[in-house]
């Protein structure tokens, strides 16, 4: 299915998405869709891919591919307001990109053609990929590479690495591997996604601290490149991204409603002289008559509250507009 040059990348996701599982009974992919979600909760991180075949990879692009693709959009999104003013990527790598999700997101924030290559070691999943990519004049001249994402990972060097919802599936060695050969090959920036779990907090963190050392400073979410001040075990560090629930979402989780909030972690770190946020707002905002609260984490390496009232006027209106996950105080504020 092709789509007009000027269609945005998510509605020409979508429209490429829809109608995918034709010819596969409900029953079928809702059977897929459940083993791979057993799969990605499991403990036991996995050295084959879980992606096996094509009923396989179209539940889960049916599935998981719009969740996905909003979670990377929203991280993208925070390291696009720290980084230099009009700076974008030359060339991206999407290190198990599988069906390329965080390669729809780079498109979505970064218009126009590049160098991309997506590094999995699941056929299936890069073969699909390469069918939905085809519907889109900028993402046609992507190359889908099958890799090992592990210890012995090679990657090209590029203005940005993404490595979204794959670190679970590692070995704990294979995660520090894979998050160092991210570092070494970016020219510019590295976004890591996770789940929004307390495990997947965890990995974020690991991922993190390793990216500093390597000579990056964190550009999103935290608003400084110290030591998270969230004490281990009592806390984790999560956003959410909302994503239109499609019938096989209804039909999976059992649900009515139109959208469903997908909860993840990340880390975007750079190169560049980044200018991160003073404060993130890191739980969704309390709004109460006449005043707004605000968790906070800020630049001076704390969390704190923040209460926002009328008599704050412009900031109070600002504030009443504020999202989860959002820098605060928002520039146009002032």
């Amino acid at each position: 299915m092709n789509v007009p040059i000027s269609v945005r990348p998510a509605d020409a996701l979508r429209a490429a998405l829809a109608g995918l599982l034709d010819g596969l009974p409900p029953t079928q992919a809702a059977r897929a869709v459940d083993r791979l979600i057993a799969s990605y909760r499991g403990q036991t991180p996995t050295d084959a891919p879980i992606l096996r075949d094509r009923a396989d990879v179209a539940a889960y692009a049916a599935y998981r591919m719009p969740a996905t693709f909003e979670a990377v959009c929203s991280a993208l999104d925070a390291l696009t307001g720290a980084v230099p003013e009009g700076w974008a990527p030359g060339s991206h790598v999407d290190v198990g990109g599988g069906t390329g999700a965080a390669t729809w997101a780079v498109a979505e924030t970064w218009p126009g053609e590049r160098p991309v290559t997506v590094l999995d070691w699941a056929e299936p999943a890069l073969a699909l990929g390469r069918e939905l990519a085809g519907s889109i004049p900028q993402l046609r001249s992507v190359r889908w590479e099958r890799a090992r994402i592990g210890g012995s990972l090679a990657i090209e060097d590029a203005d940005l690495v993404t490595v979204s919802y794959v670190l679970k599936e590692l070995t704990e060695a294979d995660r520090r591997s894979v998050v160092d050969a991210a570092a070494k090959a970016a020219t510019g920036a590295v976004v890591v996604v996770e789940p929004g779990t307390p495990d997947g907090y965890a990995r974020i963190i690991e991922a993190r601290d390793r990216l500093i050392a390597a000579g990056f400073r964190v550009a999103a979410p935290c608003p400084h490149s110290a030591p998270c001040p969230i004490a281990p075990g009592a806390d984790w560090c999560h956003f959410s991204a909302r994503v239109s629930r499609s019938s096989l979402h209804r039909q999976v989780k059992g649900g009515s409603l139109a959208y469903e909030d997908e909860k993840f972690g990340y880390v975007a770190a750079t190169r560049l002289d980044p200018v991160p946020p003073a404060a993130r707002v890191v739980r969704r905002p309390q709004i109460r008559k006449g005043q707004v609260l605000l968790d906070l984490c800020a630049a001076e390496e704390q969390l704190r509250r923040e209460t926002v009232t009328k008599r704050h006027g412009p900031l109070y209106r600002a504030a009443r507009d504020t999202d989860w996950g959002d820098a605060w105080p928002p520039r146009s504020a002032g």
